[in-house]
This record gives C-alpha cells, structure tokens and sequence, in this order.
C-alpha cells in the first residue's frame, strides 16, 4: 500500500480507502435490514492487513447501520485507522444540533472520537446560506478543540466555482470528498486548486460508481500501451492526479479489496506525463468522435423539453468509451424514470432552437434521429 500526505493535518492516508456505503447486508423477516457483521469484520480486517487505514462512513449508510458495523469491525484496532463520518445538514436546526447529531455517530461507531467529520453534501447554497451564518465552522472548532474530532471536512455536490468558493471562504475546512473519474473531470482544476491551499482531497466515485467495472477497449483506445482492466486505468487515473490523496471504493467482496489494493500498491500507479497524456487522449476522443457534444447545455431549455445534453451523454458512452451497457441504462433510465420520465428525440418539432445556440455548432436535429436509432437497438 501506498501512503500520501493528507493536506495539511499531518496525517499519512492510504492511497485506497475504504468506502462503508455498500456494506453486505440482509433483510430481516419484518422487512428491516441489518449489515452482515461477520462479512463486513472479514472485508475490513483483510483491509486493514493489506494496509487501507481510511474507512469513509455516515450516518445513512446502509439502512443507518454502516457506523454500527464498522464501529464494531475497527473497535479491535480503532487507534491504528482513521473514520471518517458526516453531518446530514438537513438534521442542523441551529447551531448545537451540529454537535447532537456528531454525539449520536459517536454512539453508534462506539468511539470517543471521529478523525474526519464532514459537512456532508454541501453545495454554496448550503455553505452561504447555512453553514455561515450558523457558525457552523466555529462549532466544528469547538468540538475539536474538546477532541471529539481531529479535523474538520466537508463533502461536495456543485460546480467547481462552487468549490473554489467554499475553499477561499471555509477557514478551518481541512480536507474535501468530491467526485473524480475518467468520465466526470469536471473538478480536475480544483483538485489541484485546494492541493495548493493545503486542502486535503479524498475522491469518491473513481470508477464512476460501478460504471466503469465493466471490461472495454478504453485502454487500447487511450494508447496506454498496457493491457489494463478498465477498473484498474480508472483507479490509476484518479491516483495518477498529482492532487488526490486517497480514491474511495465501496468494495463488497474481499476479491475487490484485494484487487483494488494491488493497484494501490503501485509505486507509481501512473506517472504525471501518463496522467496528463491519458488526459490529452480522452479530449481527443470526445473531439474526434463522431457527435462532440460538451454538456455545455446552452441547447437548454428544448421548447419541448428534450434533454439533449443526457441523450448526447449517453452516446458518449458508447460511442467514446464503449460502455455499452452504461450507454444502454442511461438511454433507457432517461425514457422511463418514474419520477420525470425524459421527452423522446420524437417530440422534436425542427424549431433549431438548439442549433442555433450549440457554440460546437452541431446539427442537432439530425443527430438527435441518429442518437436514438442507435441507442434504441441496444
């Protein structure tokens, strides 16, 4: 196992760390459900032996029992790892509501501490209009001035200005879970921004929550000269950021554990060059490939309410990546979301609304035919 310096709090995390979302779990005969206690002590301890010291909990996590089993399956070696929870900002009323819902995952993890408490989820909403002017910062000081936490985070939803905000304006903010993978690099700049700032990053998602698992040819198309499983060039990719210091996996087998660790394991899981040459070819992929569509979307609103972006997006994926599977789910859970079912390319009334505002100045209306022809044969 590799180990990085953890921003600015002093702390050597393990480059893999170990996401608690997607613990084992069983349904009870009165529908309720529990985690799977002996399962979750075998996948952490083989964690723990092959060197992971992050374990990434919260107060939901499985049914609300993921900081109950871990609690029970670090107890034995809780002064040798680091536990990371959050604070759902929903349950934050006023300000001492901060510290009742910390004392309830104190509780539940059975530990007199959190080494990384997180404001879960935020965006700049939430940190303007909540976190400021509740001085919620100053109470996460206070807190850890009396040790019940280390150091003090915040995980985030919202663009990358959004971020950069955040950062410039969260004094006392020491370490930052976001989103970063081969196919969402939006937040790229800003790693490296709160990297600089002495920020301490943490990525959730590195192989696109499961969407990248599946075997392609992304590697051969990337020229990496290697024989890669896609999982392993995703995880390699995040690592390879020269301002990540720890890739999250919610691993639910000790076979993942195990294969995740030996990519972690890696000395140099990709160099710097590779990264930013991996990063050059991924450009070039999107802008070579037959519909190059950036998910600007300046094409918004569709008078008929197509959502072009999330069609293009989808034939992205396979046309780009050859995530055929990924391309196929997203085509067909846009058109079937039960919720907000998405307007098919059918509804399309040829207004050219959409081209007339696309700067990569695509011909949108027939692309749109062509997307869903091929997506619809899946």
């Amino acid at each position: 196992m590799q180990y990085r310096p953890f921003g600015n709090t002093g702390v050597n995390i393990s480059t893999l760390g170990f996401g608690c979302m997607r613990l084992p779990e069983v349904q009870l005969e009165d529908g309720s459900w529990q985690v799977d206690q002996e399962k979750t002590d075998a996948m952490l301890r083989r964690a723990y032996d092959l060197g992971v010291n992050y374990f990434d909990t919260a107060l939901y996590y499985c049914h609300s029992n993921s900081e109950i089993a871990i609690g029970k399956a670090l107890k034995p070696i809780r002064d040798k790892v680091y536990i990371s929870t959050k604070c759902p900002l929903e349950r934050v009323k006023e300000p001492g509501d901060f510290r009742k819902t910390l004392e309830e995952s104190l509780s539940k993890l059975d530990t007199p501490y959190v080494d990384f408490y997180h404001f879960w989820g935020i965006n700049q909403k939430t940190f303007d209009e909540k976190i400021v002017p509740m001085g919620l910062i100053a109470e996460a000081k206070k807190l850890k001035e009396e040790g019940l936490i280390r150091h003090i985070s915040f995980s985030f939803h919202d663009s990358p200005e959004a971020l950069k905000h955040i950062i410039d304006n969260g004094e006392g903010l020491e370490t930052v879970l976001l989103q970063y993978n081969l196919l969402d690099r939006a937040n790229e700049e800003m790693i490296q921004y709160a990297a600089k700032k002495g920020i301490g990053v943490v990525v959730m998602g590195p192989v696109g929550g499961g969407r990248l698992a599946a075997p392609t040819e992304l590697a051969e198309k990337l020229g990496t000269g290697e024989k890669l499983n896609t999982y392993e060039l995703a995880l390699r990719f995040v690592l390879g950021n020269p301002g990540v210091c720890c890739a999250l996996s919610g691993m639910q087998t000790i076979d993942m554990v195990e294969k995740n660790v030996a990519v972690a394991s890696l000395e140099e899981p990709m160099t710097e060059a590779e990264w930013r040459r991996i990063g050059d070819s991924l450009e070039n992929l999107k802008k070579f490939s037959e519909l190059y569509c950036t998910g600007c979307g300046y094409c918004q609103p569709c008078p008929k309410g197509i959502n072009i972006p999330r069609i293009f997006q989808a034939y992205t994926y396979l046309n780009v990546y050859g995530l055929t599977e990924l391309a196929k789910n997203t085509w067909n859970g846009y058109l079937t979301n039960e919720k907000n079912p998405g307007v098919s390319p059918d509804a399309c009334v040829n207004c050219g609304y959409c081209e007339r505002k696309c700067p990569q100045h695509l011909q949108v209306r027939d692309l749109l035919k062509m997307v869903q022809n091929k997506l619809s044969a899946l």
